[in-house]
């Protein structure tokens, strides 16, 4: 008996994003940030300037915007995407996916018909 294997697709939202794709992805991000980062320097200067009320507590705020949005933007900027968890776990998995699904059952694989053809 032949034994006929069935048609798998491949899909394609298994294949991960491409290396142009991530880095334009990081610059944008890095840009949105740092955009961030000059409208806290900005606020921070019309903040003095105008001699705002509360000024001890939004400048504050404004100097850590200017300090902490860049560390993240260069932290988020040179990220890559994550690894595969279980390299191993996976390995398993697409054998798994590479054996054929069944497509029909044959007499001794089917226990309907064992059971049916007996008295």
């Amino acid at each position: 008996m032949v034994k006929r294997q069935a048609y798998q697709p491949i899909l394609i939202t298994d294949a991960p994003r491409s290396q142009d794709d991530q880095l334009n992805s990081r610059q944008k991000r890095y840009v949105l940030m740092m955009a961030i980062r000059v409208a806290c320097l900005v606020a921070g200067a019309i903040l003095v300037g105008a001699k705002a009320p509360l000024l001890w507590f939004w400048l504050p705020l404004c100097a850590l915007g200017m300090v902490l949005v860049p560390w993240l933007a260069v932290l988020l900027a040179n990220d890559r995407p994550p690894k595969e968890e279980h390299r191993l776990a996976n390995r398993f998995q697409n054998r798994r996916r590479e054996e054929p699904a069944p497509t029909a059952l044959t007499t001794q694989e089917n226990p309907r018909k064992i059971i049916d053809a007996e008295p």
